[in-house]
Parts: structure tokens; C-alpha cells; sequence
């Protein structure tokens, strides 16, 4: 009786180690990065990533926009988004006075705390990733991109 693994075909055997090697690489970054933000920042990764989202739209975002861009439910958003309102990070408003339509922003202190974030996470990234060439880590950027439009569009 032949395996499973022993019955794939050589090219299906390079995709599926491929996947492997993108998993393990994906989760020892992000632990490494977990582990970073605790120490330097007494945040976690989920903070930094809806600050981050919140960076980029200095205008603010509907709740529902914000998970929609981070990929995960508004039920896990609604809960950050609140510790962050407490700690004064994120100031939340609402749309034409409607309560259910709230927008959140980052405060002029979330601003200042997640340049401080965004600047070690950038050197950490580079740390991290310092083996790769940069024209090696263009590449596999392009290749990423390419699949991911791929499959995206079919969504």
C-alpha cells in the first residue's frame, strides 16, 4: 500500500512544501513580532494591526470597513477598538448622528504611539528578513501578489 505523500506528483510535492515553508516562516515572524510588541510596546498584535489599518485612513473607518480590511469579525474588531477608545489611541464618532454608524480614527496620541510601533516593526521586519535580498524579496512579492489576484477575483 502506497501513502498518501508517496501518491502526489513531484510539482504537487514542490506546491505542497512550498505551503509548508510560507506557514512555518508566516508563524515564526508573527510570534517573533508578538513577542516584540509585548516587551517594547505592552501591545499585541491585533492592536498594532488596527492601528495600522487606522494609519492608513487618517479620515477613519466604518467598523464594518475596518474588519472587511483586517479579515476578521466585526465582534473581534469592536473589542480592540474599545480597550484602544480607553487607552485614548482611537477616538470613535458617528455618522450623521446615527449611533450604529460609528467611525474610528486614531487619536493625535495613537498617532504619535503607533509612528513609535511602525518605526521598530519596520527594523524588526528588516531584521528578520535581513537574508533576503531585496531584489529576491521583490520577486517573491510580485509572485505572492500574482497569485493572489488569482484567487481574489474568483471570491
Amino acid at each position: 500500500m502506497v501513502s498518501a505523500v508517496a501518491q502526489i506528483a513531484d510539482d504537487d510535492r514542490a506546491r505542497l512544501r512550498l505551503w509548508l515553508r510560507l506557514l512555518r516562516t508566516t508563524r515564526a515572524i508573527e510570534r517573533e513580532l508578538r513577542e516584540r510588541l509585548a516587551t517594547a510596546f505592552d501591545t499585541t498584535l491585533p492592536r498594532f494591526d488596527v492601528m495600522a489599518a487606522l494609519d492608513r485612513a487618517p479620515e477613519g473607518m466604518m467598523m464594518g470597513e475596518l474588519s472587511r480590511f483586517l479579515l476578521v469579525s466585526n465582534g473581534n474588531v469592536t473589542g480592540i477598538v474599545e480597550r484602544l477608545v480607553a487607552d485614548g489611541l482611537v477616538v470613535r464618532s458617528h455618522r450623521d448622528g446615527d449611533r450604529r454608524a460609528a467611525i474610528v480614527r486614531l487619536s493625535d496620541a495613537g498617532r504619535t504611539t503607533f509612528a513609535a510601533m511602525a518605526a521598530a516593526h519596520a527594523r524588526w521586519i528588516d531584521e528578520l528578513l535581513g537574508p533576503i535580498e531585496p531584489d529576491a524579496a521583490r520577486d517573491i512579492s510580485a509572485t505572492l501578489a500574482t497569485f493572489r489576484s488569482q484567487w481574489e477575483n474568483d471570491a
